[in-house]
């Protein structure tokens, strides 16, 4: 016999769960129970917000494939963490977040923390269910871990009733994982998408997800670089395709490239592979008209769900990415100038005039690209210094990128840290807002309890600069609720036992994050690009007009 709480967590073991986040809760103590006995196979990574747990599920889940678990409790807990369920459904990311709920005997009576969970998530998650009987756990939480990761991946909702974790049961856990194949194309529709392809003018090749293998990312580049097609990578997704291909062309999404926006508008022929196509990688359902494109569209997708959702494809295909990449031949058109001009507008857009800043961020993603390694983790979370991350740092095949879909402010740092747990050998960078910042900071305190600590670059302004720039065009002379005083962030990241330091000049940049590299727990940096350290002729509106002018260049 044993109790709910075990039977959960030994069948989690058997699906292959190797990490879970959380923050502890009365609601669900026979689960934290049952993890005490597996440590070392199912670890519990105990965070500081229900938020940032959630968030580190989501990047984890980004990162590896499989759900990212978050263990929380009912009411308040599950609410805070309602900010990464919703991430991990734009992002298209599997994520299971275990709620714990009131006992049956209570349901329905606005209990002390009572929430109707499929009520709340219904549309915010894949799927939401509650447990109502002890022996079902295996059953459901098999679904759940399949429902994750089938199709177009995402977050599931599973609420654990009290007594249904109490009860004793002699079910058995699950004995083994599902083994479930990848939908694959036929010979007849990849014939097909071959031949529409042949045909074009302007071809283009539009790819996103997640879920790529090595085989399935090689076999779409060489295809791409055999064919001479460009390849433009769907919002935040540019770490799915090797950025130093000649056929690489660039990210369509917020703040979209001049060039990359032509090239989607251009295009005859777009070969879509793993996109949802949402509103950044269409600049707002303008680039293709809805529902029918003047491009012809070849949209490829693990999820029939998305075929025709949003635009009526000249060929939709239901397949996975790896299936339909490794299926591709090459195929000869008279495209090359097409390609070549993608080539050089992408390369001609890394060239930047000095920024009016203290410590000049053009210079400073300049340096990181000629010194990260190949194989570095990048995250970020929302606000106007993501342009850096996003449109001027380069990601080779290795290298990965974390960035929210949902633009969710507070995500770069707790997914700096879950990269760090999965990948300790690996170096994980954070780039922040000092507003972003400070949504997440104490989770700071996760990192240095798990001895998972990345290096946080803090781009600090003082202001909020998305919001602030949308008040200075609209609202111009009224600036509101934007301007913040902040705490003495070097200080803060001592507290939590990093390595921190201040950089006012960007020469001092390079000295710095080698110092930050060199240490054994890991770092803050916080780089002044504030506009009061500058000269009395050097103005907010020069540092403004010099953002939108790096926006527009990009």
């Amino acid at each position: 016999m044993h109790s709910g709480g075990q039977l959960l967590v030994k069948s989690l073991v058997t699906l292959g769960a190797t990490k879970g986040f959380g923050i502890p809760g009365e609601s669900y103590l026979a689960v934290l129970d049952a993890l005490h006995d597996v440590s070392g196979q199912l670890d519990f990574v105990l965070c500081r917000n229900e938020g940032g747990a959630a968030f580190m599920a989501a990047a984890f889940g980004k990162l590896s494939g499989q759900p990212g678990l978050c263990f929380v409790t009912r009411g308040p807990g599950v609410t805070n963490a309602s900010i990464g369920v919703h991430t991990a459904m734009q992002d298209s990311v599997p994520m299971i977040l275990f709620v714990g709920q009131v006992g049956t005997d209570m349901k329905g009576r606005e209990a002390f923390q009572e929430v109707d969970y499929s009520a709340v998530f219904g549309t915010m998650a894949k799927w939401a269910v509650e447990i109502d009987r002890v022996e079902r756990i295996p059953e459901i939480v098999a679904r759940a871990w399949t429902t994750a990761i089938t199709g177009r991946p995402g977050p599931v909702v599973v609420a654990l009733p009290e007594d249904v974790l109490t009860a004793e049961t002699d079910a058995a856990p699950l004995a083994r994982p599902a083994r479930i194949a990848e939908a694959a194309p036929s010979a007849e529709t990849m014939a097909d998408a071959l031949a529409l392809l042949a045909g074009a003018e302007r071809p283009l090749a539009l790819v996103g997800g997640i879920n790529w293998t090595d085989a399935g990312r090689s076999g779409l580049q060489a295809f791409a670089e055999a064919s001479d097609i460009p390849v433009v990578a769907a919002f935040r997704y540019q770490d799915q395709f090797d950025n130093y291909s000649p056929v690489y062309a660039g990210e369509a999404g917020v703040g979209m490239p001049a060039h990359v926006r032509a090239l989607v508008r251009d295009a005859d022929t777009i070969l879509a592979i793993n996109v949802r196509f949402g509103e950044m990688t269409t600049d707002g359902y303008t680039l293709l008209s809805v529902p029918l494109p003047a491009q012809r569209l070849i949209h490829i997708h693990g999820s029939d769900r998305e075929i025709g959702k949003i635009y009526v494809p000249t060929l939709g295909i239901h397949s996975g990415p790896n299936a339909f990449a490794v299926a591709l031949t090459p195929i000869k058109g008279h495209w090359g100038e097409w390609r070549r001009r993608a080539r050089d507008a992408y390369e001609a857009s890394f060239a930047l005039p000095p920024q009016p800043s203290p410590v000049d961020m053009g210079v400073v993603t300049s340096w990181l690209n000629d010194n990260l390694p190949d194989d570095v983790i990048v995250t970020n979370g929302a606000g106007n210094f993501t342009v850096w991350p996003n449109k001027f740092l380069h990601y080779g095949p290795k290298a990965r990128l974390l960035a929210p879909q949902s633009g969710a402010m507070g995500y770069g740092l707790p997914a700096a840290i879950a990269a760090k747990i999965a990948c300790p050998e690996r170096l994980v960078v954070c780039f922040c807002g000092d507003g972003d910042f400070q949504m997440n900071c104490q989770e700071l305190a996760t990192a240095m309890q798990a001895g998972a600590q990345p290096i946080v670059l803090i781009v600090n302004n003082g202001i909020y600069g998305t919001i602030r720039a949308h008040q200075e065009r609209n609202y111009p002379g009224r600036v509101f609720g934007t301007t913040m005083e902040n705490p003495d962030f070097v200080a803060l990241g001592r507290a939590y036992g990093f390595h921190a330091e201040r950089v006012e000049r960007t020469e001092d940049f390079p000295a710095a994050f080698d110092r930050a590299r060199a240490s054994r727990t890991g770092a803050v940096l916080d780089l002044n690009v504030s506009p009061e350290a500058l000269t009395p002729r050097q103005t907010l509106s020069q540092m403004r007009a010099a953002a939108l002018a790096v926006r527009d260049k990009a």
